[in-house]
């Protein structure tokens, strides 16, 4: 391996969301679009890399669309995390016929198909080269998989969280309805919040500045970008608090 290629974080965590599963499809998951992420991840893990994931469950269920409709946010809420778990085990099942070796940690209690989420646990399959998934989000209604990636990062000791997206980056306003759009290479948690900027939601953002982390936004589209983040290359946008005592 290179110089240019060492990875320079020990251990990440990469947020994806539910409806990169999706592919061209316009629901649930496209098999070939789950072989290639799995490829993908496990190409890091190769290099030595801890991986821990969280994935989003938005390609079977979103609670928010369902509770704008009427449903009980939190019964929305739930049946959402319930979509986590079924993208977490489709992800596994991928990532072990590469040969990955992976456990998926539920914050809902499902022993026949999923360990418990235990931080300590959790740590170890790392530490042992194990790909942890986290999944059903915090466990508890009205938090997103977003703020579950932010607080699973923080507890596990991540060096950097990466969110996975469609877009490259950090834009001023949405690029698909402004060709215009100037992205931001850097920007800081603070400028986020203060432009509203739909990077993560609110919760989420407030704990990664509070915890001083380092934040990756790429394109997952673009075949090679989770080894170029890992490696550090400049992909995406980089958020990242800039700190004065």
């Amino acid at each position: 391996m290179s110089e240019q290629e060492r990875p320079v974080y020990r251990r990440i965590l990469l947020k994806l969301s539910g409806e990169a599963l999706m592919g061209s499809e316009s629901y649930g998951i496209d098999t070939a679009v789950l072989r290639e992420i799995a490829e993908q991840i496990t190409e890091v893990h190769k290099m030595g890399v801890q991986v821990a994931l969280v994935i989003g469950g938005g390609n079977i269920f979103r609670g928010v669309s369902a509770a704008s409709g009427g449903m009980d946010r939190s019964t929305a809420d739930y049946m959402g995390m319930l979509a986590t778990v079924m993208n977490a085990l489709a992800l596994q099942d991928a990532l072990e016929n590469f040969g990955t070796p992976t456990r998926v940690q539920s914050a809902i209690d499902m022993k026949e198909v999923a360990e418990p989420f235990i931080r300590r646990r959790a740590i170890r399959h790392l530490d042992k080269g194990r790909i942890v998934i986290f999944a059903a989000g915090t466990g508890l209604p009205f938090f997103t998989t977003d703020t579950t990636a932010a607080l699973r990062a923080s507890e596990i000791g991540a060096e950097v969280l990466m969110k996975a997206t469609k877009v490259d980056g950090v834009y001023e306003s949405d690029p698909v309805k402004n060709p215009q759009a100037v992205r931001y290479e850097r920007i800081s948690f603070s400028e986020v919040l203060n432009k509203n900027l739909r990077v993560m939601d609110a919760t989420a953002i407030s704990l990664a500045r509070e915890q001083k982390m380092k934040l990756i936004v790429f394109n997952l589209n673009v075949r090679g970008n989770i080894r170029k983040a890992v490696v550090g290359k400049p992909i995406g946008t980089v958020v990242e608090e800039t700190f004065h005592d």
